[in-house]
């Protein structure tokens, strides 16, 4: 008896609506199916993603205070040692580790830091040695991840991966994969379904005289109007860094001219000639006071990073990393006798390339400071009442009896024209191959529906080839 009424409650579900005719009464199954099941089937990912996003955007000013001692100093003198001196201090705690970066204080009351490539960090993380530059004392060590000290980036790992490595960035991948079909065919759904809902003003404002799912219905749909464009600049700027669907991101900028322009760090004359055989390498932290003053006569300001060159004919890379706004993003390769090699300015990028750093920054709540982080936690609660809704919806269309509630009809595909079933089947499978994590989700999906029909027709008794999936 269940089974029956699994059966037959998308055909009664559907007569709830008045009848509909033309493209969208064609077009609408095949929506409501992916909005139904990507909801279904992805929305654990997505929620996850929302939790721990909300809980990223409240950690940025917890590192200054936790951390205090290691990032700030207690009194300052008129003039600092030199950065070669603070370097050694910082080398007495990690003398045999190379040093990725030196970060020279922005202001007054700040330690240098510099990051040592140290054994027994984790992938991607350094080890920060915290020098006060007035009398090049260590104040303390970090592990740290970019410009991230421990609170943030564990934070940040956690959204990204769970702390599950490799294998975790796939939650996150499949989560921004389907992100932006949900939200896309969730509000056309909701604005295709607009009759008879109070017109324009019941697409935003919520029904409250409605009562049990449909008023349920009615905040899912209104609320989700309202984030819509919110979730899709996540999902794709979430996209720009995933593992899969990110290679092809990277390779379509590249083809497109639409990537971060870099300086050249390459010194002239032949780099063979640096170092002799047999002899020792140079010290690949000399000159960094020299390198210091000529990014200063070139209008560098912090927050500033200085990269030492990687091998013998490579000169220091020095870059502004203002990501608030407005963004400073300068960068020059300087030899170690502070003559510049080559310059790259921010006002020289392609706009893409910063429209691409701004919305970046504007995903991890930095371009504009607080409202910025502020912005991102009522996105994220929004998103996480709307998924919370939408199980509601499902979890009250289920059978009297128990049971799951059915979903939509299957042959959805079939109710289009052939033309159009194309088009979408296309158009499915050109993202699929894009979005890999998509594409197989949602071929897992296609699978797993297939067996699922096949067997309620058995059960049922009705013949073979009758409906379909999708």
């Amino acid at each position: 008896m269940v089974d029956q009424v699994v059966v037959e409650a998308p055909e009664r579900l559907g007569a709830q609506e008045p009848p509909e005719s033309g493209a969208w009464a064609r077009w609408r199954p095949l929506l409501l199916r992916l909005h139904f099941y990507g909801g279904l089937l992805a929305g654990p990912f997505i929620l996850v993603a929302a939790l721990t996003g909300l809980l990223y955007t409240c950690t940025p000013q917890l590192d200054g205070i936790v951390f205090q001692h290691e990032v700030t100093v207690n009194a300052t003198a008129p003039h600092r040692t030199s950065l070669a001196a603070q370097i050694a201090a910082a080398r007495t705690v990690y003398p045999e580790a190379p040093i990725t970066s030196v970060k020279p204080p922005t202001v007054a009351s700040e330690t240098t830091q510099i990051a040592f490539a140290a054994p027994g960090v984790p992938q991607d993380y350094t080890r920060t040695v915290f020098v006060n530059p007035y009398t090049a004392q260590v104040q303390g060590t970090l592990t740290t991840y970019g410009q991230w000290l421990p609170i943030r980036s564990w934070f940040d790992t956690m959204h990204r991966t769970l702390h599950l490595g490799v294998v975790g960035r796939c939650y996150s991948e499949i989560a921004a994969s389907w992100l932006w079909v949900i939200a896309l065919g969730g509000l056309a759904l909701w604005i295709g379904g607009a009759r008879g809902r109070r017109g324009a003003r019941g697409l935003v404002v919520p029904d409250r005289a409605a009562t049990g799912r449909a008023r349920t219905r009615s905040w899912h749909g209104a609320v989700g109007g309202w984030i819509v464009l919110g979730l899709l600049a996540l999902s794709v700027t979430g996209l720009t860094w995933s593992r899969f669907a990110g290679e092809h991101v990277s390779e379509l900028r590249s083809q497109l001219s639409w990537t971060t322009p870099s300086v050249s760090t390459a010194l002239p004359g032949d780099p063979s000639a640096e170092v002799a055989p047999g002899s020792s390498a140079p010290d690949p932290t000399a000159g960094a006071d020299a390198v210091l003053a000529g990014a200063e006569q070139l209008g560098l300001k912090g927050p500033m990073w200085m990269t030492p060159p990687a091998k013998p004919g490579q000169a220091w890379q020095v870059a502004e990393n203002k990501r608030d706004f407005p963004t400073r993003q300068d960068a020059a390769a300087i030899a170690p006798d502070g003559h510049v090699v080559d310059v790259v300015r921010f006002a020289s990028w392609p706009i893409t390339a910063k429209l691409t750093r701004w919305a970046v920054d504007t995903h991890m709540g930095i371009l504009f400071g607080l409202p910025n982080q502020i912005a991102l936690a009522a996105l994220a609660v929004c998103l996480l009442t709307v998924i919370a809704r939408g199980y509601v919806m499902w979890w009250r269309r289920r059978p009297t009896r128990g049971g799951f509630a059915p979903g939509p009809r299957r042959g959805a595909l079939a109710g289009l024209r052939p033309i159009e079933a194309v088009v979408a089947v296309a158009v499915l499978v050109g993202v699929g191959w894009f979005a890999p994590l998509f594409g197989t989700t949602l071929g897992l999906f296609v699978l797993g529906d297939a067996l699922v029909g096949e067997y309620r027709r058995r059960r049922a008794g009705i013949p073979v080839g009758t409906g379909g999936c999708a």
